[in-house]
């Protein structure tokens, strides 16, 4: 009788703390990384949208949100994610290697921006109307500079980019270029095209008061050596490496929100490209 009472207490005890411990996971903060101000995707203010995914998911969890914000954008995985500052990255490549990445919840890619009025014939990196453009605007380090230079544009358009670049730090250590100067650069006509990462580019091809027109470059770019160059990717939403459980939670939320995801990448005018099983470059 008295082995029967003890196991029964046991056994209440024990899912007692699992319940707690359920409760306490619930209750705790989903501590979200986010750019202190890289718009379109974050800011202090939470005007990004990768502030109102973050905000979705915290809700599908029932989980309260808090930012840990980051400025620069080379370490900040190491600097708050890895050192247990944050619990979740959102946008990072799918299968970025520094971290666990949950199933893609889009995948875009990058485009060329023009004026509606001019009514340029662009359709891939061999189109006329690049190789006739006075100004193509782009960000160095990205796959439009590796095709401005297989098409031969990169050098005349070197002194030009220069004048784009929005911030730099000391010493030279992380120069920005903000994505909204480069998209006014074309609805001023201050330069005939820009080639830029579609999801940074929309919302201020969106507001723009000149009509603009944004196309998607395809995923067929070769170098001149013969190396293909991507133009598509997919995003995911990244944890810490020792951590499956919030992997698994976060894959079941983008698997049960996919709607509700996807209708916010469409009011924020992203260009979504259906999924592909195609692995990702980097």
């Amino acid at each position: 009788m008295h082995i029967k009472k003890f196991l029964m207490t046991a056994l209440c005890l024990g899912t007692s703390l699992a319940i707690s411990q359920a409760k306490a996971e619930v209750n705790k903060p989903l501590k979200v990384c986010a750019a202190e101000n890289e718009m379109p995707y974050s800011n202090k203010a939470g005007e990004g949208f990768e502030n109102k995914l973050a905000n979705l998911v915290g809700a599908a969890l029932g989980r309260k949100v808090v930012y840990v914000t980051w400025k620069d954008p080379r370490y900040y995985i190491r600097d708050t994610l890895d050192k247990g500052l944050c619990d979740l990255a959102i946008g990072v490549d799918k299968g970025d290697p520094r971290v666990l990445t949950t199933q893609s919840y889009y995948r875009s890619g990058y485009v060329f921006i023009s004026r509606k009025t001019d009514d340029l014939d662009l359709k891939n990196w061999d189109s006329e109307a690049l190789r006739k453009a006075q100004r193509i605007a782009f960000v160095p380090d990205t796959p439009p500079e590796v095709m401005m230079r297989a098409i031969g544009r990169y050098n005349d358009m070197f002194n030009y980019s220069q004048e784009l670049v929005g911030f730099k730090s000391k010493r030279n250590e992380y120069v920005k270029y903000e994505t909204s100067k480069l998209v006014t650069e074309i609805s001023s006509g201050h330069a005939e095209v820009a080639a830029l990462w579609g999801p940074s580019a929309a919302r201020y091809v969106k507001a723009s008061t000149t009509p603009l027109v944004m196309t998607v470059i395809p995923d067929d770019n070769v170098r001149a050596d013969g190396q293909k160059v991507g133009s598509h990717y997919s995003t995911s939403m990244g944890v810490r490496k020792n951590d499956p459980t919030l992997l698994a939670q976060l894959n079941k939320v983008i698997e049960d929100s996919r709607d509700e995801i996807t209708k916010l990448l469409e009011e924020e005018g992203v260009p979504l490209i259906p999924e592909t099983d195609t692995p990702e470059k980097s």
